[in-house]
């Protein structure tokens, strides 16, 4: 979901970020309230559409290509990997507007898994130096012309470089339309990933991504952290100005690059069952290698250094 486009395009004006810092290694708070729900990337065309047509991908994951219509009528196209509590999202050069739609352009969405945590998050983020976030209603329509809710959301800033991050809290009117294929609630309150997504995962080797790496600006990275503190990730700096955020089981680093360098570098994921022998399979400009073990991982190296 292109969250900071549709921000933009809505006129939402937020407030600038500080300059926070990550320090140490541990989450200043007593309970984690946002996790990995997806992240995007826009690749080089070749690429792009080597997702869109790989048979093997079809067999690999619960894969998808959808267009899907969000506030204000706005649409995109997008490749999906859905996983059992996670998912990606990858786009070519062009299949989004403007800038969103240039190479190693990215975004992240961390949402809550329990009704009213998003509330805190916004609570958090003033500690964190964020004095008037940016608050949205993301909607989807399902083809009748009537936007359902989808999900509120928050960001930090509405002004980005090549990367934005977002929190978002599923919506119960969403979950109470059956067109959203939704599953019932486990507990009270339950707004979760799980939940959200269908469990055809179980017929295909991905399960869930375990880990993502992206290059992304200094600005960019100033304006995330606050977001990952204020979620309850474990935020640590490293050698050359970046930052690893761990937190419910997915470790996010960030690599601080020049505008040109930014983009989609690696996906980690882990699988449904064990593989014998290891396969590599080169799409595009990206090679997904699977096994051995529980464990698979996608390179996207050659869109982020050209």
């Amino acid at each position: 979901m292109i969250i900071v486009l549709a921000v933009a395009l809505a006129g939402a004006i937020g407030g600038g970020v500080g300059s926070a810092q990550a320090e140490g290694s541990r989450s200043s708070y007593d309970r984690q309230l946002l996790f990995y729900n997806h992240s995007y990337g826009v690749l080089d065309r070749e690429t792009a559409d080597a997702i869109e047509h790989s048979d093997y991908l079809r067999d690999f994951a619960n894969f998808q290509v959808r267009t899907t219509t969000g506030a204000g009528g706005k649409t995109w196209t997008g490749r999906y990997l859905m996983g059992r509590e996670t998912y990606l999202e990858l786009f070519g050069v062009g299949d989004l507007p403007g800038q969103d739609g240039t190479l190693g352009s990215a975004g992240l969405g961390l949402s809550a898994e329990r009704a009213g945590d998003l509330a805190t998050v916004t609570e958090r983020l003033k500690d964190e130096g964020v004095t008037d976030p940016v608050k949205f209603l993301q909607t989807r329509d399902f083809g009748d012309g009537v936007p359902v809710p989808w999900f509120d959301t928050v960001l930090t800033t509405s002004e980005y470089d090549a990367f934005g991050a977002w929190a978002m809290e599923y919506r119960p009117e969403y979950f109470a339309d059956p067109r959203g294929k939704t599953e019932p609630a486990s507990f009270p309150g339950d707004v979760g990933r799980e939940r959200y997504l269908s469990d055809d995962y179980r017929t295909h080797l991905m399960r869930d991504v375990t880990a993502v790496r992206l290059a992304v600006t200094e600005g960019d990275l100033a304006d995330t952290v606050p977001l990952l503190r204020a979620g309850g990730f474990a935020v640590k700096t490293t050698t050359g100005g970046g930052v690893v955020a761990e937190g419910g089981g997915t470790t996010i680093r960030f690599d601080v690059v020049a505008r040109e360098q930014a983009g989609f570098q690696r996906v980690d994921m882990t699988l449904n069952r064990p593989v014998k022998d290891r396969h590599v399979e080169r799409i595009g400009h990206s090679t997904l290698t699977i096994g051995p073990g529980s464990h698979a991982v996608w390179t996207f190296t050659d869109n982020a250094t050209r």
